[in-house]
């Protein structure tokens, strides 16, 4: 498996192509051949920045690059072992078991007794177990190998503990329209003639790439091979191209991201945007009863007893969206969602429900006051159960004002609404009471 992927230091990412082989697509023809040639990873690649400073004193660690596709992953490692002076060997952790890595170990070990380094690239990374993640350490450790990995998933949820603890984390972000429009600037000097598109049109390729480089240059490869007379128009590129589709997997970072981002929006009071990220899921193949799940748990969560509707209306909402079914009830989910966005924000019950559960685990084995207890037998009575006890609805005014906390344990406070909607009346009533129980306890 190894010498498949196998490049030495000084070969160009195309080696291997003469001129005389088949055509190249343009995303290979353009591949940067040094590190200032890398779009859009300033972050990363600047003097100033972690490789930067890395290669400026020649001290290089073991990195993880984290990112979405297309952003230039592969290509960095590549020629971080060209300019580190390292021998290239590059995996992927989907085709790749333990027989392979063991090959190539041994090939790295060699060239280590022979005074060269192997930098190897691990592509999906993640997808590794943790018993193969636990082979690269040895290697790691004794500079037999410069790791190099590449995921597109949260590495601080993915990968081992002990290979994050060697390794720098660096995040290559998605490329900005401005980062993309230079992309194509230069695959257009790369072709010798400009794409056939107007402003509106060729700013609608670069949305379609959806941040990532690779999609984009084969976009405008398509775009290029068109025989056409004029520009282009917006309506008339999406006519003869797909969208591409938005980078979402259900069970990884974009689902989570994306769910937070729903939600804050939500809290943020801004119905605009949590319309936006719901559709985002949507347009993503999320499930719609997660959604609604995860709608009405706001509304407990974040808008609680400002508006006692609200939990009403997110339930209402997911029973019509099981009757309808999609797309209909996708509707009734939005309307929830846009009504939650503009509710008076309280997260006092909450806030009060964690406050009691704490309380709960440092008190818990204390009983309740014996006045409150019931005593259905004549040896409960004879033990004081029930004694006492102030039946509440007898009092003038609705109220004992009697203590139903554990015997000793100091009165909390834990539900503390806020001045805003219907909490603004529950704080009138728990301040009356507060008074209340103040004057019956001087009384008493």
């Amino acid at each position: 498996m190894a010498d498949l992927f196998d490049t030495g230091p000084g070969a160009s990412p195309t080696s291997g192509a003469s001129p005389t082989s088949g055509p190249r697509p343009l995303a290979d023809r353009l591949r940067p051949q040094t590190l200032d040639q890398v779009i859009g990873q300033e972050q990363v690649l600047g003097a100033d920045a972690p490789l930067g400073v890395m290669l400026a004193s020649g001290a290089m660690g073991s990195i993880i690059f984290w990112g979405p596709p297309g952003v230039g992953k592969t290509t960095i490692a590549r020629l971080l072992a060209q300019q580190t002076d390292r021998h290239f060997v590059q995996i992927s952790a989907i085709f790749t078991g333990v027989p392979d890595l063991k090959k190539v170990f041994e090939a790295a070990r060699l060239r280590h007794a022979q005074g060269r380094g192997t930098l190897l690239f691990v592509d999906e990374i993640h997808r590794f177990n943790k018993a193969q993640q636990d082979g690269f350490l040895p290697y790691m450790e004794d500079g037999t190998i410069l790791l190099v990995g590449a995921t597109t998933e949260n590495p601080s949820f993915e990968l081992n503990a002990a290979v994050l603890s060697r390794a720098q984390v660096l995040v290559l972000k998605r490329l900005e329209l401005a980062d993309l429009e230079r992309l194509v600037q230069r695959a257009e000097r790369e072709l010798g003639r400009a794409l056939p598109l107007d402003g509106a049109a060729r700013e609608a390729l670069l949305e379609m790439a959806d941040g990532d480089g690779r999609a984009l240059l084969n976009l405008v490869e398509q775009v290029a091979a068109w025989q056409v007379d004029g520009k282009l128009n917006s309506t008339q590129l999406g006519t003869r191209l797909m969208r591409r589709a938005a980078a979402y997997d259900k069970s990884g970072d974009a689902h989570y991201n994306l769910i937070s981002a729903l939600h804050k929006s939500v809290r943020g009071s801004d119905p605009d945007a949590a319309l936006y990220w719901y559709a985002r899921m949507l347009e993503g193949g999320e499930d719609p009863r997660y959604l609604a799940r995860r709608i009405t748990r706001m509304a407990v969560e974040d808008i609680g007893l400002a508006d006692p509707q609200a939990q009403t209306i997110c339930l209402h909402a997911w029973e019509t969206y099981e009757r309808l079914g999609s797309p209909e009830g996708e509707l009734a989910l939005a309307q929830a969602v846009t009504y939650l966005a503009l509710a008076p924000k309280s997260n006092a019950g909450y806030a009060a429900y964690k406050a009691a559960r704490a309380a709960a685990r440092s008190h818990g084995s204390a009983p309740p006051p014996k006045h409150i207890l019931n005593a259905p037998t004549q040896m409960m009575k004879d033990q004081g159960y029930g004694q006492g006890y102030a039946y509440d609805h007898d009092a003038e005014d609705g109220f004992s004002g009697q203590n139903y906390f554990p015997d000793g344990m100091k009165r909390p406070v834990f539900y503390q609404p806020v001045e805003r909607g219907f909490e603004r009346e529950l704080k009138k009533r728990l301040s009356w009471f507060a008074r209340l129980r103040l004057e019956k306890g001087r009384q008493g």
